[in-house]
């Protein structure tokens, strides 16, 4: 009988790798309207993204080069959607 272990689907690049785990560990969420990432500003989500990273990075990268993908895309997005109206009340 054939035997799987759950893995994360694969990811083409080590951006999209590091989105992954940030969404695993719900750091970041999608805009439901138009998709851009946002930063959930959550301290406690950061945390296990960066364990994640450390622990189980993408093959043929280190945990320091995991750990600092997810930091550069925790860096490059902010915690508002540009394509939603700003919220004047």
């Amino acid at each position: 009988m054939l035997m799987t272990k759950e893995r994360r689907p694969a990811i083409r690049t080590l951006r999209g790798w590091a989105i992954s785990v940030l969404q695993e560990a719900r750091a970041i969420r999608e805009c439901e309207e138009h998709g851009w990432m946002q930063d959930r500003a959550d301290p406690h989500a950061r945390e296990p993204a960066t364990e994640i990273a450390r622990r189980d990075p993408p093959d043929g990268v280190s945990p320091d080069e995991a750990v600092a993908a997810v930091t550069d895309v925790l860096d490059s997005i902010g915690d508002t959607c540009p394509e939603c109206p700003a919220d004047d009340g």
